[in-house]
């Protein structure tokens, strides 16, 4: 069931398509960028938590 279209509407189906295309490329690169940001920020606190564990714990070493 094939649809013979006009010269016009097979170009602005075409246009379409492209655009669709374009706006899904760019979707998935967002998500993307915003699970690489999300790791970083998770990896971050990980560190900061641990460096400051073992900076009270040499605090509280030199204290005593």
């Amino acid at each position: 069931m094939t649809q013979t279209y006009s010269k016009s509407r097979q170009q602005a189906e075409a246009a379409f398509g492209n655009i669709q295309s374009q706006l899904f490329a760019r979707n998935q690169a967002g998500e993307e960028v915003s699970f690489v940001e999300d790791a970083q920020r998770t990896k971050t606190a990980r560190l900061r938590e641990a460096r400051l564990a073992r900076d009270a714990q040499f605090g509280a070493a030199a204290r005593a």
